[in-house]
């Protein structure tokens, strides 16, 4: 059985008396996520922090403040830069998972779920 991730070693992950907290319902899921793909196999933990931490330096470096509100962003991009680099996912697939997500949150009333339809991948 795997020990699982040290949440200690991660930088920056919002908590509370209780342990890690999400500023939206998709921070937890993209947390989830990697720590998923971690138990799968995909990566390890080292390879993840790397590449998080990569994420973040390149963020910085494009002008991000760095105030925490962002962190999830660059856990996102972590995440799709290691599914390409392993070929779980083509860089074409993501973008047009991306546009499609993209298409169905616009055409979503406001306060309203966000479903993903068959007419979102081919807007």
């Amino acid at each position: 059985m795997s020990a699982g991730p040290d949440l200690a070693a991660l930088p920056a992950i919002p908590r509370d008396a209780e342990g890690p907290v999400f500023r939206e319902p998709w921070e937890a899921q993209a947390f989830a996520l990697a720590v998923k793909l971690h138990e799968t196999g995909l990566f390890t933990w080292a390879e993840w922090a790397a590449t998080l931490a990569q994420a973040i330096d390149t963020a910085q470096a494009e002008g991000d403040p760095d105030l925490g509100d962002t962190y999830y962003h660059h856990w996102m991009a972590a995440l799709e830069r290691l599914v390409t680099a392993k070929g779980v996912l083509t860089t074409a697939a993501l973008d047009r998972r991306t546009h499609a997500w993209e298409h169905a949150y616009l055409r979503t009333p406001h306060g309203q779920p966000v479903d993903l339809m068959p007419e979102d991948e081919h807007p």
